[in-house]
């Protein structure tokens, strides 16, 4: 599978219609979506991490590739997989590029904080456009912005901002990475009202996070996103009906 088919199922969709990527967090669940028939699916860090026993974002590197790896495995060749792998663990481009072709991902989502705060967004651009000089056409690249995780103005410390700086900043940024090479932005956690102004003012595919509170899929495409994405949503429903199981046995 290559990354030209993943990134097709990316464009000529019709409002009402993203593209939907259920996020499997190990072998035995992405073998489940495939057969469900996703045409795609896009592994959770954060889930991901929970199936291998860590917090989210304290995975090693190898592990986490390691995961991913036997993901690609589990599923049909015609099944492309991309592997969110946060901020790339302080990997050079190059060798993040190897290591992500390696596991057999055929895409990425790389995001634009470390420790809870933004990284400048120059710099984060600079980084997108040699992830894609590295690997040419070989890997779709979706490209996450954190100001509605961290505000405008990057973090914790200082003031988040209103949100008109933050729609402003997550616009700026998008606009970097979409120049940088990125195929895709993902504002993760922007507000479902805003979609549609991210839409019209960022060329290319828009990916929303799908949240159990918030609108659903199809709402979703509606209001402007190309790509649907859950987090690891799916993997603490499955656990929450673990739970359950466990305490019908116990009851």
């Amino acid at each position: 599978m290559t990354a030209d088919v993943l990134r097709a199922l990316h464009h000529d969709r019709t409002p009402g219609d993203p593209l939907v990527l259920p996020g499997p967090w190990d072998a035995a669940s992405a073998r489940v979506f495939a057969e469900a028939g996703f045409p795609a699916l896009a592994t959770p860090s954060a889930g991901v991490a929970a199936s291998l026993g860590y917090a989210d974002g304290e995975v090693p590197a190898a592990e986490m590739f390691a995961a991913v790896a036997r993901i690609v495995r589990a599923v049909p060749a015609d099944v492309p997989v991309t592997a969110d792998v946060e901020a790339g663990y302080g990997l050079p481009p190059k060798e993040l590029v190897e290591r992500l072709l390696e596991s057999g991902a055929v895409g990425c989502n790389l995001e634009d904080s470390a420790d809870g705060v933004l990284v400048e967004a120059e710099r984060q651009a600079d980084r997108l456009a040699a992830v894609r000089e590295a690997a040419g056409g070989t890997l779709f690249v979706n490209a996450r912005v954190d100001t509605y995780v961290h505000g405008a103005h990057g973090g914790p410390s200082p003031a988040p901002g209103t949100e008109a700086e933050t729609e402003t900043e997550t616009v700026h940024r998008a606009l970097l990475y979409v120049a940088a090479g990125a195929d895709c932005v993902y504002p993760i956690m922007a507000p479902a009202e805003v979609l549609p102004r991210l839409a019209a003012a960022v060329p290319g595919p828009l990916n929303a996070l799908a949240r159990p509170d918030g609108p659903g899929p199809r709402r979703l495409g509606e209001l402007g996103a190309t790509r649907i994405t859950f987090g690891p949503g799916f993997q603490r429903r499955a656990m929450a009906a673990v739970r359950g199981f466990a305490d019908e046995l116990l009851a």
